[in-house]
């Protein structure tokens, strides 16, 4: 039987207001002259949309959905970050930006990466995709099966650089959906702010590398992206940035020029960051109630949050709750990092709007037969 503890949080004129947000363009008072674009929290709640879910040429952003597949099969086990990657003749004399791989030269898989990410290198996308998937053609059916599994539904892809294509296209909506399951990967981020690097060649050749993502330097927060550019997508870009707890997604399609592209998107963060926050609630440092173990060395386990209990919505008074629960104890023996409740965010009509597993702090081993013989002895 479980025990329920609530935590009431009460205290209107102090906290600020945590309610699931929708906005559009008259509220929030922007002007786009993109083509598509879309502002989101982290967890996909949108703050604001322009004409976000036409479908048009995304340009490079494309290499976004190449990143994510390629972070995927490292979690997968089926390649590594510390690979050897032979660069093929075909990566090798891709045009647009690279970073002049040497054919039949091996790189590291994780360096190609950063090359992705800091320079939207089309010579090293086709070489981790041809790593990944025996092909690029493989590859792009891996890319499309992603699409589909994360409901993009205005999402086609016919290679992995974002290079022109009649039948490749997504939208301002389904580009943030991408990032935002990018940035999960923590990799990504040793790699999305780095401004100016040197990629080295084996050979001992160096070729500079310049972020086109200019917010990573010049927008307080920002810290990854992707831009892209074709004459027929026009100027696009994905962006994150984060201040505090508080992260949001920006994206736009088809801006005029490049400098409309980053106005437009710092102008949705500035939105975003004096209008909306995100409140922690149950963190690691929150001080639980322990457990009751039975039969253990130990009478009481502690217990701490898994992540952070975050809940994100507009600026102003709160009226979430938080609810604990636990069992009334646990049998020994119990190992650290065991899932033994559950925290939950409840809005005022009792539903669950968040939740996070709460864990063994620590180890409890179970009482031996002499453990116990010394529990008698010490009664006696």
């Amino acid at each position: 039987m479980k025990k329920l503890l609530i935590f009431a949080f009460s205290i209107m004129l102090l906290l600020a207001v945590i309610v699931p947000v929708s906005a559009c363009a008259e509220t929030a008072n922007l002007s786009i002259s993109a083509k598509e674009a879309i502002l989101m929290s982290e967890d996909g709640q949108v703050l604001f949309e322009y004409n976000a879910t036409e479908k048009r040429p995304i340009a490079s952003m494309t290499k976004i959905m190449t990143l994510l597949c390629a972070y995927d099969a490292v979690d997968n086990g089926k390649v590594s970050l510390d690979d050897d990657v032979v660069a093929s003749q075909h990566a090798a004399s891709m045009g647009g930006s690279q970073v002049f791989l040497d054919a039949n030269t091996t790189y590291k898989m994780g360096n190609l990466i950063k090359s992705i990410i800091v320079c939207s290198a089309n010579d090293s996308c086709v070489a981790v995709a041809e790593h990944v998937s025996g092909s690029v053609e493989n590859f792009v059916e891996v890319m499309n099966n992603k699409a589909k599994e994360l409901g993009l539904t205005n999402t086609h892809f016919e290679n992995c650089t974002g290079l022109p294509a009649v039948s490749q296209y997504s939208c301002a909506k389904d580009v943030g959906v991408m990032l935002s399951n990018l940035i999960k990967h923590p990799h990504y981020f040793t790699c999305a702010n780095v401004w100016m690097e040197d990629f080295e060649h084996p050979s001992g050749r160096v070729t500079g590398m310049t972020n086109t993502n200019k917010l990573v330097r010049f927008y307080d927060g920002c810290d990854g992206g992707k831009t892209g550019y074709t004459s027929e997508a026009k100027h696009c870009l994905a962006a994150t940035a984060k201040r505090g707890d508080t992260r949001v997604i920006a994206v736009v399609v088809g801006a005029p020029d490049s400098q409309t592209r980053f106005k437009e998107v710092s102008e949705m963060f500035n939105y975003a960051f004096a209008n909306y926050e995100s409140k922690v609630y149950v963190d690691g440092n929150t001080k639980l109630e322990g457990v009751a173990v039975q039969g253990g060395k130990q009478d009481t386990l502690e217990v701490v949050a898994e992540s952070k209990l975050i809940a994100f919505g507009k600026k102003g008074s709160v009226d979430y709750k938080v609810q604990i629960e636990l069992p009334e104890k646990v049998k020994a023996p119990v190992a650290q990092g065991d899932v033994i409740g559950i925290a939950k965010l409840v809005d005022s009509n009792e539903n669950v709007v968040g939740q996070v597993n709460l864990l063994a702090k620590n180890d409890v081993a179970a009482k031996s037969y002499w453990d116990y013989v010394k529990d008698i002895v010490r009664e006696g």
